[in-house]
C-alpha cells in the first residue's frame, strides 16, 4: 500500500501549510529573502544520491529468496523438501533439497553480481566531484552532497550533477551549448539560455552577490517541460520577475559543449531529476518459450498429481483384503485403522515425494546459464563489428535471445535506420526558379572559399547566384533586384543554430579530424543543418515551425521561418506557391526531404503587441503552454513564400538486401516514419520494401477527404480479399491512423475500424505509416501485438523517438546512429547498422530457438524416462513406496549425470551450416510460430520417454525373471535391478542427444563420452567402498556385481538399441517421405561437402 500521499500531506500540514501547492521555492545560494518580501519557509528536498540498485546488504537474502520461490518450480520443490522434513517419506530430504539448494544458489550468485555491479556505478556518480561556490569561493565536493539552491560551476565536457536554472555562462550572450545524448538520444547541440539580468555575473563573488528566488514546478519527467520564473531582488525595490522555460533549465547527465564554464543553480537533486524519474523499469518481457515451458510444467504437474492420487487408491484397494495388510509382526492397532483420511493424505504426500522429480527443477537454472553464455555469441560475432564506430553488436538482455528466431513483424524507422542520416544537398527552389550547387563541401569548411556559386537550373535559364554576396549583404538590407533571392538567403543565413566547433568526442568517436589534423566543423541542434550549412542552406524534419524576428538597419522587423511544407503552406498568403509546391512534390517523389522557406514583415506595433503577449505567457506558471501556443498564432501567419531546399539522405548499405531477405523468411516488415509519404514511398521503392510489382493501396488523409473513411477501409478489404494472390502494400498516414485508432466511430461499433484495418495489413506484404508521431509508432506496435494472432514482434530504430516503440515490442533492437544512443540503451540488443539484423535473426536467432527448444523437450523427456520405471515400480512392490532408484542417483541425475550434454548442445548446435541459413532465408519459415514447442511435438517427445521407460523396466523385468546372474547361483536384488535400469537409462537419453546432435566438435565428445564415463566411474567409487559416513551401505558390491554377469552386459545393450530404434526409423520415413525444407538443405550440404571431398581426394 502506498502511503506518499497521506505522508505527504501530513508534512504539509506540519509546517504550516493550509492547501496543497504545486510549486517548489528554490533560495539561491541559500540566502533568505529580504524581510518583508515574503515568508522564508525552509524546505526539505532529497539528497544528489541516485540509486538504481534493487538490494542492499541487509535485505538481500529475502528479498531474492522471495522473487525466487515465486516461481511455481521452485516454490513446489520448497513443499516438497519441507513435506519430506515433516513426514515420514521413502526418500531423504537431501534429493529434493540439494538440487534446490543448487538452483537457488546459482541464481543468487548471479543476480548479486549483477546488482553489485549496480552499486559499483552508484557509487562511482555519486562520488563525482563537483565545483560549489560557497562565500565566494569555488568548492569542491561530491556529487551525492549537493542540495536544492548550491550554485554549481560545471566546465566544458563536463557532465551536469543534478538538475539546474543557468545563471550566467563564459559566453557574451550568455548561452550555452549542451548536448542530451543519455536523456533522448540526440547528439546535435541544442542553445539554452541565461536571462539578461544574471548573464552579466561572470566571477564567482558576483554570482555569490546574487539575491534571488526560484518558484517553480514540482519534479515531473516530461523532458521538454519546465515551468517556473526568477524573482530577482535589488536593494529595497520590488523584486523583478522574469520567466524561466525549458530553455533554461539543463538537465543532469547532459553535457556542457562549445563553452569553457557556466554559473547555475540546482533546483531538481538526487531521484527527483528529470534523469532519475525518465528510469523507465522496462516491463518483463516474456518469450513464447518461456510461456510454452510454464505451460508444460502445468500439464507435468497434473500428471504428478494423478500419478500421486492413482497409487493412493490402488494401494488402499490392494490392502482391502485382509491378508494383504500389513504383516503379523506390524499389525495396525483399531485406532490406527480408523485414521483412514490422514493416513491417506500422508500417503498422497509420500507418492508425490516419490515421483516429484518428473518436474525438471534444474531445467530452469539450465536455461539460464544457456541464455546468459548464449548472448555472448551475438557480441563475438565479427562479422557484426563496424569498422567506423569502433563497436560490434550489444546485448542488454539475454532472457530474449530464442525470440529472435520468432519474429513475424518488424517495424522500423527510416532515418538513420534504413538511411545514413547523412544529409546532401541538392536543390533548393527560390520563387519558381530552381537552383543546384556548383560546389560540394560535403560537411567540411572550405578555408579558401569566400563563396559558392548556385546554377540556376529552371528551364529557360542559365545563370549562377553567388551566395557570398548574400553573405554580407544579410545584416544591411537593401533590395536588389532578385529581392527574393536576397530575401531566401537572408532567412537561411539567420534562422538556424549551426556553430563552429574544433576537435571533440561524441559518444567515444572524435571528430574534427582529417587527416591526422584537426579541422573546424559545424555543429547544431538539428543534423540536416549541419549538412546543408555549408551550402547556406538549413533544414529539419521537424514539423512545428522555426523562426526568428530580425531588425534591419532601415528600422524595418522582419520574421523569417521554415518549416515542413504541411506547417508554411497553410500559413503563406502569397508567392509562388503552386510553383513550389510542384517541385516540393517532386522532389519527395524522388525520395529527398524537403524544407519550407517563408518571410513577414512585422510593423512596429506588431513586433511591440507580439513581445507583449509573449512575456505574459512566459511568465505564467499555470497553462503557459497554452498561453504560449495562443501568442504564436498572433504572428504565425499572412507569410509570403520564398521558396524550398532539397536534400538527400541515402540508403545505408545492404539495407535492401536485408528487407528482401526479411520478405523471403516470411517476415511482414512495416517503415513507421515521420517523412511526407512521396518522400517515404520513394525510399521503400530503393529499399525493396515495395517491389515493382507491388499493388500499392492508399489510406490517407487525402482519399479519405474525398470518400468517408468508412467506405475507403471496406473497399480495400474487397480488394485484398478478393485478389489475395497479388502482391499488395498498404500507405498510410498518421491522420488516418488516429481516425482508426479512435475509440468511437460514427456508424460503426467500438474497434470495428480496427479489426478491418487489421484484415487489410494482414495481407499486405509491407506496410509505409508516413507523418507519424512518436507516440503513434507505439500504438501501431500495440495494435499488431495485441490482435488475435498475437504475432512476435520486432522494432528497430536509432533515436529517442523510437524508445517507445522499441520498449513495446517483444524484441527491440537499437542501431547506433548518429541520433545519440537513447534507443541502443533502451533496447533488448543493439547493432552497428540496419545490415546487421539479417544474421541477427535468420543465423543467431534461428540457432538459438532450435537449441533451447530442443533443451526444454529433451529435459522433460529425460525425466519422462528417469521418473515413470519408478511408477511402474510401485506395482511390484505392493505400492509400498520403495524407491526403485539409489538416493545418490535421484540426487545427481539432473544435477552431473545428464546436465553438460544437454547445456553445450544448447550452446554450440548448428543443424545448419551459417552460409546456408544467410543464403536460404526461407528455412526461418520452418521455425515460425513456435513450430517445434507446439503441442503434437511435446506429446510425442513425452510419448517416447514412457515408451523408452516401458522398454526400460519391463525389459529388465522380463529377461531376468527368475533367472540367476552369477556364477555362485546368486540372483540380484532389488537395488541390482534398479541400478540396471538406471544404468540403461543414462546411456539412452545421453545417446538420444548424441543422434540428434548435427555439430561434432573435439568438446562434444569430451562432454557427451565424459559424461557417461564419469557416471561409469561415480558407481564403481560410490559401490566400491564403504563410506563411514553413510547410515547405510545398501549399493557396496552392487554396481561390480552387475558388471561382472554377461546377460546383464546383454541386456544393457539391447535395451538401449530399443529404445532408440523409434526414434531412428521415425526420422527416417520423415526425411524419406516429407522432408522439410531444412532437412533438405543440409542434405544438399552433405552432398556438397562429399563432392568436395572426393574432387580434393581426386587431386
Amino acid at each position: 500500500m502506498d502511503f506518499s500521499l497521506l505522508r505527504n500531506i501530513i508534512s504539509r500540514y506540519c509546517v504550516g501549510e493550509e492547501i496543497w501547492v504545486d510549486s517548489r521555492t528554490v533560495y539561491i545560494g541559500h540566502k533568505e529573502p529580504p524581510p518583508g518580501a515574503e515568508a522564508y519557509i525552509p524546505q526539505r528536498y532529497p539528497d544528489n544520491r541516485i540509486v538504481s540498485s534493487k538490494y542492499t546488504f541487509w535485505n538481500f537474502i529475502p528479498k531474492n529468496l522471495f522473487e525466487q520461490f515465486r516461481r511455481i518450480a521452485n516454490f513446489y520443490f520448497l513443499v516438497i523438501f519441507l513435506v519430506q522434513l515433516i513426514i515420514d517419506t521413502p526418500t531423504s530430504p537431501v534429493t529434493s533439497g540439494l538440487p534446490l539448494f543448487f538452483v537457488i544458489t546459482v541464481t543468487a550468485i548471479k543476480q548479486g553480481y549483477e546488482d553489485w555491479l549496480r552499486h559499483k556505478a552508484d557509487c562511482s556518480i555519486n562520488e563525482c566531484p563537483v565545483d560549489v561556490v560557497q562565500q565566494g569561493k569555488v568548492v569542491r565536493t561530491q556529487s551525492h552532497k549537493l542540495r536544492v539552491g548550491d550554485i554549481v560551476v560545471v566546465k566544458e565536457d563536463e557532465t551536469f550533477p543534478c538538475d539546474l536554472i543557468l545563471l550566467s555562462s563564459s559566453r557574451p550572450d550568455g548561452t550555452c551549448f549542451v548536448t542530451t545524448t543519455s536523456l533522448d538520444g540526440e547528439s546535435s547541440h541544442k542553445t539554452y539560455y541565461a536571462i539578461p539580468d544574471t548573464m552579466a555575473f561572470r566571477t564567482e563573488q558576483e554570482v555569490d552577490s546574487l539575491h534571488a528566488t526560484i518558484e517553480c514546478e514540482q519534479p515531473q519527467p516530461d523532458l521538454y517541460k519546465f515551468v517556473g520564473r526568477i524573482n530577482i531582488y535589488k536593494d529595497k525595490e520590488e523584486p523583478v520577475a522574469r520567466p524561466l522555460g525549458a530553455e533554461n533549465l539543463l538537465l543532469r547527465g547532459a553535457t556542457l559543449k562549445n563553452t569553457q564554464h557556466i554559473h547555475a543553480v540546482a533546483v531538481y537533486t538526487g531521484m527527483e531529476t528529470k534523469m532519475a524519474l525518465n528510469y523507465q523499469s522496462k516491463s518483463q518481457k516474456r518469450s513464447a518459450v518461456e510461456k510454452s515451458m510454464n505451460a508444460f510444467l502445468i500439464v507435468y504437474l497434473c500428471i504428478l498429481i494423478s500419478k500421486a492420487v492413482i497409487n493412493t487408491v490402488l494401494k488402499y484397494a490392494w490392502q482391502w483384503s485382509p491378508d494383504r495388510d500389513e504383516p503379523w509382526y506390524n499389525h495396525r492397532t483399531e485406532h490406527e485403522r480408523q485414521r483412514h483420511v490422514i493416513r491417506a493424505f500422508t500417503d498422497f504426500l509420500a507418492f508425490m515425494v516419490l515421483f516429484n522429480y518428473i518436474i525438471p527443477v534444474s531445467m530452469y537454472v539450465t536455461v539460464e546459464m544457456q541464455k546468459f553464455l548464449g548472448s555472448y555469441f551475438i557480441s563475438w560475432d565479427e562479422e557484426m563489428f563496424d569498422e567506423e564506430l569502433g563497436e560490434g553488436a550489444q546485448v542488454n538482455t539475454s532472457d530474449l535471445n530464442e525470440e529472435l528466431g520468432q519474429v513475424e513483424y518488424v517495424f522500423t524507422d527510416k532515418t538513420g535506420t534504413l538511411t545514413e542520416n547523412n544529409m546532401e544537398f541538392i536543390e533548393c527552389c527560390v520563387d519558381g526558379n530552381v537552383y543546384i550547387p556548383h560546389a560540394i563541401c560535403n560537411g567540411q569548411i572550405l578555408s579558401a572559399a569566400s563563396s559558392i556559386d548556385m546554377i540556376d537550373a529552371s528551364p529557360g535559364g542559365y545563370r549562377r547566384v553567388s551566395v557570398g554576396f548574400v553573405l554580407h549583404s544579410c545584416f544591411n538590407y537593401a533590395p536588389s533586384n532578385s529581392e527574393y533571392e536576397d530575401l531566401f538567403f537572408r532567412a537561411l543565413c539567420l534562422c538556424h543554430t549551426v556553430q563552429v566547433k574544433e576537435e571533440e568526442t561524441v559518444d567515444g568517436i572524435k571528430r574534427g579530424i582529417h587527416q591526422g589534423r584537426p579541422t573546424s566543423f559545424y555543429i547544431s541542434s538539428s543534423p540536416d543543418e549541419v549538412a546543408l550549412f555549408p551550402k547556406i542552406f538549413i533544414g529539419s524534419s521537424n514539423i512545428k515551425l522555426y523562426y526568428v524576428i530580425v531588425k534591419s538597419s532601415s528600422g524595418d522587423y522582419l520574421l523569417f521561418c521554415k518549416g515542413a511544407d504541411s506547417s508554411i503552406f497553410p500559413r503563406v498568403v502569397s508567392g509562388k506557391v503552386e510553383q513550389v509546391k510542384a517541385r516540393v512534390e517532386q522532389n519527395a517523389v524522388e525520395g529527398l526531404r524537403t524544407l519550407c522557406v517563408a518571410y513577414r514583415r512585422l510593423s512596429e506595433s506588431e513586433y511591440q503587441e507580439a513581445c507583449h503577449h509573449l512575456m505574459e505567457a512566459k511568465l505564467a506558471l499555470q497553462d503557459r503552454e497554452q498561453r504560449l501556443a495562443q501568442a504564436y498564432d498572433i504572428i504565425e501567419r499572412d507569410f509570403v513564400l520564398l521558396g524550398a531546399t532539397a536534400v538527400e539522405d541515402r540508403l545505408q548499405e545492404k539495407a535492401a538486401d536485408t528487407i528482401e531477405s526479411l520478405h523471403k523468411a516470411g517476415m511482414k516488415v512495416w517503415v513507421l516514419t515521420g517523412d511526407k509519404m512521396e518522400t517515404a514511398a520513394a525510399t521503400c521503392y530503393a529499399s525493396k520494401l515495395f517491389r515493382r510489382t507491388t499493388q500499392i493501396l492508399e489510406l490517407t488523409k487525402k482519399r479519405t477527404e474525398e470518400q468517408s473513411l468508412h467506405d475507403v477501409l471496406f473497399e480495400l478489404n474487397r480488394t485484398v480479399l478478393r485478389q489475395h494472390c497479388l502482391d499488395f502494400g498498404l500507405i498510410i498516414d498518421g491522420a488516418t491512423l488516429s481516425a482508426v485508432l479512435k475509440p468511437n466511430q460514427e456508424g460503426a461499433g467500438h474497434g470495428n475500424y480496427r479489426e478491418i484495418f487489421l484484415e487489410i495489413c494482414r495481407n499486405c506484404s509491407a506496410v509505409l505509416c508516413c507523418r507519424m508521431a512518436p507516440l503513434q509508432k507505439a500504438q501501431v506496435k500495440e495494435l499488431i501485438k495485441a490482435s488475435k494472432e498475437h504475432p512476435i514482434t520486432l522494432a528497430i530504430g536509432d533515436g529517442a523517438n523510437d524508445v517507445s516503440m522499441i520498449l513495446e515490442a517483444h524484441v527491440g533492437i537499437g542501431i547506433m546512429g548518429k541520433e545519440g544512443r537513447q534507443a541502443a540503451r533502451n533496447s533488448d540488443y543493439a547493432i552497428p547498422k540496419f545490415k546487421h539484423l539479417k544474421k541477427m535473426l535468420l543465423v543467431h536467432g534461428h540457432y538459438y530457438y532450435i537449441r533451447i527448444a530442443e533443451l526444454v523437450q529433451y529435459f522433460f523427456y529425460k525425466n519422462v524416462c528417469f521418473i515413470f520405471p519408478q511408477f511402474l515400480y510401485q506395482f511390484f512392490c505392493g505400492f509400498s513406496q520403495q524407491p526403485l532408484y539409489d538416493t545418490a542417483y535421484l540426487t545427481l541425475y539432473n544435477i552431473s549425470f545428464t546436465s553438460l550434454p544437454i547445456l553445450l548442445y544448447s550452446l554450440v548446435e548448428q543443424h545448419v551450416s551459417m552460409d546456408t541459413l544467410k543464403r536460404e532465408p526461407s528455412l526461418y519459415r520452418d521455425i515460425a510460430k513456435n513450430s517445434l514447442l507446439r503441442w503434437p511435438v511435446f506429446l510425442y517427445w513425452t510419448c517416447l520417454g514412457v515408451f523408452d521407460a516401458v522398454v526400460f523396466f519391463f525389459g529388465a523385468y522380463f529377461l531376468f525373471d527368475n533367472t540367476t546372474f552369477t556364477s555362485n547361483g546368486q540372483m540380484f536384488g532389488n537395488w541390482t535391478f534398479g541400478t540396471l535400469i538406471f544404468t540403461v537409462l543414462v546411456f539412452t537419453v545421453t545417446l538420444k542427444l548424441a543422434l540428434d546432435t548435427h555439430h561434432w566438435t573435439w568438446i562434444n565428445h569430451f562432454v557427451i563420452w565424459g559424461s557417461l564415463l564419469f557416471y561409469v566411474i561415480f558407481s564403481l567409487l560410490w559401490g566400491g567402498i564403504i563410506w563411514p559416513f553413510l547410515n547405510y551401505q545398501r549399493m557396496y558390491y552392487v554396481f561390480m556385481q552387475m558388471l561382472s554377469s554377461g546377460p546383464a552386459w546383454l541386456s544393457i545393450i539391447l535395451l538401449i538399441t530399443v529404445s532408440l530404434l523409434p526414434d531412428v526409423i521415425k526420422k527416417v520415413l520423415c526425411r524419406a517421405m516429407c522432408p522439410t525444407a531444412t532437412e533438405r538443405a543440409q542434405v544438399q550440404c552433405l552432398s556438397f561437402c562429399c563432392h568436395f571431398h572426393y574432387i580434393f581426394h581426386c587431386v
